[in-house]
């Protein structure tokens, strides 16, 4: 059987699982939206239709696994009333690692769908105000209607280039959830079409290094920046985090977060990376059933 992305060997432990767990089936997560419902009515109507749920984290408890059964829950009344949405459970970590406080201030550098974005509302409970940015227009609009389904009120849609976002405020948090070839994503996509988006996209650092760079720019002082992508690549990772330490005064947050994980590399081929690093998160489908994924939590030094 055919070895999936070898060149990871060195660096994801327990490579043979790792194999594995990318043949087995995408799991269905889905997120409970606190701005509209609690969590025990949702759930106890699902578990009374015979599916199966059961919680995917200890970091949360809206977070649930579906077990069988539930296929497509786009389909159910509770996704129309904003009481559910659909979203991989590493991508609902991105917004608890940053974890806004009440009242303010947030950039979502490339907010669509809006899972992410909707999230960060519901955790900050819809005060303070979201700046949803979106450079694509055929996004735009899936963006608004994911944002009122579930409620969000605190949020507004702009359509700049995330490299250059405007310098006109500084933010309290910021999520820099940016382009990347999507290896992690590989159990939702056919084999063919990860390894072209990996071979077809060799700029992708270039971009997201300008991204971070803006992004830290654009931090209050006190303010905390969150890099995500859904990828294995280290040169979209840890060296895109490096980069940013070595041009400005940053430095690497503890994450806080309990679901299992790996702390981010130092090395890759011939490149080494700011001991930082180890303060980073790598997310693995065979440790953590849902999309690969990495994030650092950035903040200014003092």
């Amino acid at each position: 059987m055919e070895t999936l992305f070898p060149a990871y060997r060195d660096i994801i432990p327990e490579f043979s699982l790792f194999q594995e767990s990318l043949r087995r089936p995408f799991p269905i997560h889905l997120r409970i939206n606190g701005l509209k419902v609690s969590p025990n009515g949702p759930v106890a109507r699902l578990k009374a239709r015979g599916y199966g749920l059961e919680k995917a984290t200890v970091d949360a408890d809206n977070l649930y696994f579906v077990r069988g059964g539930l296929s497509s829950p786009g389909n159910l009344t509770a996704y129309d009333l904003g009481h559910i949405h659909p979203q991989a459970l590493t991508s609902c970590l991105a917004a608890l690692a940053l974890g806004p406080s009440r009242g303010s201030f947030i950039l979502d550098m490339c907010a669509a769908p809006g899972g992410k974005t909707s999230h960060l509302a519901e955790l900050n409970g819809n005060t303070g105000l979201i700046v949803a940015n979106e450079l694509h227009p055929s996004r735009q609009i899936p963006l608004g209607h994911t944002l009122n389904r579930l409620g969000v009120l605190n949020s507004i849609l702009t359509g700049y280039q995330a490299q250059e976002f405007p310098l006109k405020s500084k933010y309290d948090f910021i999520l820099a959830d940016v382009p990347c070839s999507a290896e992690g994503k590989f159990r939702k996509l056919r084999a063919d079409a990860v390894y072209r988006v990996t071979r077809g996209k060799r700029t992708l650092p270039d971009l997201q290094k300008k991204i971070i760079l803006r992004g830290f720019d654009l931090l209050k002082d006190d303010g905390q920046m969150l890099y995500a992508t859904c990828t294995y690549h280290p040169q979209e990772n840890e060296a895109v985090v490096h980069h940013l330490l070595k041009r400005r005064p940053a430095t690497l947050l503890p994450l806080n977060l309990e679901t299992p994980h790996e702390p981010g590399i130092l090395r890759w081929r011939e490149e080494t990376y700011d001991t930082q690093l180890e303060r980073a998160a790598r997310f693995y489908p065979h440790r953590v059933d849902s999309v690969g994924f990495f994030m650092a939590k950035i903040g200014k030094r003092a």
